[in-house]
This record gives C-alpha cells, structure tokens and sequence, in this order.
C-alpha cells in the first residue's frame, strides 16, 4: 500500500525545524520516496492519534538509499549507543543517581522526566550538550533510553551504573541499568550505509502504507545535535557523495 501526498510549500518546510541551521537549500529539496518497511515506530516516526490518525516521520531524519530500490530509508552509518534507565519498586520519593565513566550526576528525583534525566547527564564534565537525548518515562516504572550521539556516535561506550539507596516508600526500590543496543560501526551493505541527506519536512501516512514521497534536503546548514537521530557528522563526511551540508 503507498501513501503519497501532495509536497508542502516551502513556507511550510522552513517552520518549525530547529535542526535548520540556515534556510539557505530548503527550496532545492529533492522529491523522494520513502520505504516506509525500513522506519520504527518511536524511533523514526510517531504513531498517529484518534484525532490524527496518519503517522508523523521526523522532519531532520538523516537518510540513505536503497541501492536495490532507490527508495529512501533511516541512514544507516555508526550505531548509536542506547541504554535504559528503570526505577523499579514504585518509590514514592527520594532520588538516585547515575555514574557513566566516573562521574557521577547530583541527586535526581526519583519521579524524573525525561529532560531532567538529560541536564543531570549533560551537566558531567565529560559529557556535552548534544551528546545524548533521553525519550521515555516519566519514573517509576517507566523505562528511559538514553542514546549516545555526539561525540560518542558509533562507540560502544561504557555502562552507566545507578544507585538507588536513597529513594523511599514503594517495596524495595531501586534502578536498573540495560543496554538495549551496543553502539558500535556501521553493517549495513544495502546504500544505507552512505548518508544521502535529511528529510526537509514531517511526511506523513497511513498505518499499513509501505511507501510515501518526501523532501530531501540535500544542501544547507544543520544544527547536528537538534536532529531528532543523534549522529556525528564527522563520520559521514567521506560517506556523502553529492551532500553539501555543513554542520553547526
């Protein structure tokens, strides 16, 4: 099943993209289509609502093409870390911390946000902003990912490690650390593995749609840290035949 919609206007593609470093490139953008067999839910695109039922892909996503196909995917460079942060117990207050390569954050509540888990990492001396986002939660209960970009893009960096020995209330609560994925260089062979460019606009589609157009911005200025995947763009620039995009 495809989905393809009519192409925004270019007033509509330069709105609310605070990944856009410059508008200078936007009216260039490519028409492409998507393969939409390739982008996970939560990752990729955000999974529509009663009162908007089309899926939402994020505009800034950085992309390859499908060699086999020509159909547009999620690049597929070096792997970002993603580790997963759990307050178990269902505390009803105190705070823990995190410790990730010898440092240790300030206290952190023990019903914290996703944001405020991600100022207590960033404000690690060896940590800086833009190396990392944090999606999930809030605490208890919930688990949080937190993905290593930055910097950190394509490493296999260390484990964080928690204590929880000062949160309260609950039945036995603590934190437990996980590694969902390792990061690591990129596998792919398929084409994905060669940074083609950022998707300029939202696409949206309908759930069971296996394709839809999109915009490719494939020439302009990029806040690297505000694109809504975590990579280095020190590590595609060999990779990018044809892209002039310069990051800020």
């Amino acid at each position: 099943m495809n989905d393809f919609q009519p192409m925004r206007t270019s007033e509509e593609a330069t709105a609310d993209r605070p990944w856009l470093a410059s508008l200078t490139g936007v009216q260039d953008a490519n028409t492409i289509t998507l393969d939409l067999t390739k982008f996970v839910n939560g990752v990729h695109y955000e999974a529509g609502t009663p009162f908007q039922p089309r899926n939402v892909i994020k505009s800034g996503l950085p992309l390859g093409k499908i060699t086999a196909t020509g159909l547009y995917a999620p690049y597929s460079g070096p792997t970002s870390e993603i580790q997963t942060v759990t307050v178990t117990g269902t505390p009803t207050g105190g705070t823990y911390t995190l410790t990730w390569s010898g440092q240790t954050t300030a206290a952190i509540a023990y019903n914290a946000t996703a944001a405020q888990v991600k100022t207590a990492l960033e404000n690690l001396s060896n940590i800086e902003a833009g190396d990392l986002t944090v999606t999930g939660g809030p605490h208890p209960g919930t688990a949080m990912s937190v993905t290593f970009g930055g910097q950190f893009m394509g490493d296999d960096v260390a484990a964080m490690t928690a204590s929880g020995a000062s949160l309260t209330g609950g039945s036995t609560p603590g934190v437990t650390i996980g590694t969902s994925t390792a990061g690591g260089a990129g596998t792919a062979t398929d084409g994905t593995q060669i940074f083609a460019g950022h998707l300029a606009t939202e696409s949206l589609f309908a759930p069971g749609s296996t394709k839809t157009s999109g915009a490719l911005l494939w020439f302009g200025e990029v806040f690297a840290d505000k694109c809504p995947i975590p990579f280095d763009p020190t590590d595609i620039e060999a990779f990018a035949p044809g892209v002039n995009i310069h990051y800020r």
